[in-house]
């Protein structure tokens, strides 16, 4: 599967400060310098049923931030985000509108294609469909039958919780939580046959009337968690430095990813940082697709909003804070971009290296970027001499933040 065109970053002069993050498992902040000069970061990506959403940007700008943020700092990064591009939602969706669930994957990830070549956003290295990677996500499953992870519930495969000893360690919740959050988050905590109730699915024998896949265990599809796991560990290796995705993917999602890809690999842990963004809300709700409560990237980029006004509307507020999006947020953002660009037209202004330090400094404590767009508020409102300013403020401005400030 083919992502999307990548931007041309500038080359600053220097180098930031080493980069630091909140890992939830840990509740700290914690260096992602990555030792052998790659880093491997793995994002989630869309289940492809509808259009991109302010939360799905809000999420994706703060792993944009990452990235260049490594490569700021001189490092290669490998990247692989997902498209599950079969599940039941899509299913449900395409059998809603009278669609090929086919079709529908294909139109949707389209669609979030360009919202993110729009935004700017720098593609990830791999941007793998989950229908394509049927093979190796099934070799995977095998993989923890061989181990004795896996066992059989009426045909279905499910990966045996017990079988990981650091399950739990991610999200840090206790049992009441998890099983309310798997039951609300797409698991079968009360399926009989079970061993235990969060025990997850790894591979769903073919129904009838639904896809199916040819495999080991007979016609079907895979669990949502088995999906990531394998597509990490085949393109970025046993040890990653960074699983990202939205808060709500910490539990099931991430905890289970990460226990099937330790007991598949042996390693005591699979992500050195699980980084979670904040969720966006609307009307005092969570922005999700189930409550339709929903502004899209697209709409408001067919609306005349400017990406780089969405970008900076979105930035203002920290990646891991919940907020309510309002249009006031949205107003603030062209505003910014209009003072910014204004300074940057000026024939000189006040000495940028300053400001390219404290912005690298704002971003490697836990990618502050509010704080690093009130330091380019105070550049710009400041004075001065210096001729070469403008450039280096425009440059820094779009390799950190993303935003391009010439017309």
């Amino acid at each position: 599967m083919h992502s999307w065109p990548a931007v041309d970053l500038p080359r600053l002069p220097g180098s930031g400060a080493s980069l630091r993050v909140h890992d939830t498992s840990t509740g700290g902040l914690v260096d992602v310098a990555p030792v052998d000069g790659t880093a491997r970061l793995y994002v989630c990506g869309i289940t492809p049923y509808d259009a991109t959403h302010l939360g799905h940007a809000a999420t994706y700008l703060a792993f944009d931030t990452l990235v260049r943020m490594w490569l700021d700092q001189g490092h290669e990064v490998h990247y692989v985000q997902n498209v599950t591009d079969i599940d039941d939602p899509l299913l449900e969706r395409a059998a809603r509108d009278g669609e090929r669930w086919q079709d529908v994957a294909e139109r949707e990830t389209e669609l979030f294609r360009d919202d993110m070549t729009a935004l700017r956003v720098l593609p990830p290295t791999w941007y793998v469909g989950a229908v394509e990677a049927m093979d190796e996500i099934a070799q995977l499953v095998v993989r923890l039958q061989e181990l004795g992870a896996a066992y059989s519930v009426d045909g279905d495969v499910y990966f045996s919780v017990a079988a990981a000893p650091h399950f739990g360690e991610v999200a840090g919740l206790d049992m009441d939580t998890m099983l309310r959050l798997s039951a609300e988050r797409g698991g079968d905590p009360d399926r009989p046959g079970k061993k235990d109730p969060l025990d997850c699915l790894l591979w769903l024998q073919q129904r009838p009337g639904e896809p199916g896949w040819p495999s080991p265990m007979g016609p079907g599809r895979p669990g949502w968690h088995v999906e990531c796991c394998a597509m990490a560990l085949n393109r970025l290796g046993p040890r990653i430095d960074v699983q990202g995705g939205g808060s709500d993917l910490a539990f099931p999602h991430h905890e289970l990813s990460a226990a099937e890809a330790e007991v598949a690999t042996g390693q005591e842990s699979f992500a050195h940082a699980y980084v979670h963004a904040g969720m966006v809300g609307l009307d005092g709700e969570k922005m999700s697709k189930s409550l339709g409560n929903l502004v899209f990237v697209s709409k408001l980029l067919a609306g005349g909003t400017e990406p780089g006004a969405l970008r900076l509307a979105l930035l203002a507020q920290h990646y891991r804070q919940d907020r309510e999006w309002t249009a006031g947020q949205l107003a603030d953002g062209e505003a910014r971009l209009v003072r910014w660009r204004a300074a940057v037209e000026r024939d000189a202004g006040a000495p940028a290296e300053p400001l390219l330090a404290g912005v690298r400094e704002a971003l490697s404590q836990d990618l502050d970027t509010p704080k690093a767009l009130e330091l380019v508020d105070e550049w710009c409102a400041a004075d001065g001499l210096d001729p070469a300013a403008p450039a280096l403020v425009t440059a820094l401005v779009d390799a950190l933040l993303g935003v391009a400030l010439s017309r």
